[in-house]
């Protein structure tokens, strides 16, 4: 593993942060940024002009375009590429082979790298392997896509969202497990309801098509 500058194909004007590693057979450009303690594993390529946060994971083979911004602690598994117009906010999961695109309407005879619409995922979202990120839309906090799913609309905080096209499906909580509905919470309307974790029993508040965490427990 290479931790300096200028070694292997780690280009002499990377910012290489402290304990941060770089497999061999990966390719770092000069003006990429990379935070402390962060890993870049086999036949990855990050190219100039990209930024990756502190304490992230790049698994084989993964891609990262320039100008692409990737927060802290974010994992990105095997044979992801993560290109230009796409932000990751910290902590954000992005599962083996699924696919991120930044235009909509591509034709190889006709140029349109001025056109890339914009993918923001929002922190500690989860994608799963194979899922196909049309460009364009934003996935919320502490969403959950499901494996093979192709998601062209927005999704909410916290939602559940699986198939082709991705439809909602039920609530995640922070902690990754399908929130329950509270035994007779049924509230003052049909659009109102209160949810638990069952894994930490923390309790969240749907309203609408909008979930929040409160700070009860059940």
């Amino acid at each position: 593993m290479i931790a300096h500058p200028g070694l292997g194909h780690v280009a002499v004007g990377v910012s290489l942060g402290e304990g941060a590693l770089v497999h061999a057979s990966a390719y770092v450009d000069d003006g990429a940024v990379i935070g402390a303690h962060t890993r870049i594993w086999h036949f990855c390529h990050v190219n100039g002009g990209a930024v990756i946060g502190p304490r992230c994971s790049l698994g084989q083979n993964v891609v990262v375009m320039k100008g692409v911004r990737i927060g802290e602690n974010v994992r990105i598994q095997n044979n992801v590429s993560v290109y230009e117009g796409v932000e990751l906010e910290d902590e954000v999961f992005c599962g083996p082979s699924m696919v991120f695109t930044n235009v909509y309407n591509p034709r190889s005879a006709i140029s349109r790298k001025n056109e890339y619409r914009s993918t923001l995922v929002k922190r500690g979202a989860s994608i799963g392997a194979n899922a196909t990120i049309v460009c364009g839309h934003t996935i919320g906090r502490y969403a959950f896509i499901g494996a093979g799913a192709v998601v062209n609309r927005d999704v909410p905080d916290y939602a559940l969202v699986a198939g082709v096209p991705a439809r909602r499906i039920g609530w995640m909580s922070e902690a990754g497990f399908r929130l329950e509905r509270l035994p007779g919470a049924d509230g003052v309307a049909r659009d109102t309801e209160r949810l638990r974790c069952p894994g930490t029993g923390t309790v969240y508040e749907r309203r609408g098509d909008s979930v929040v965490r409160t700070e009860e427990q059940a």
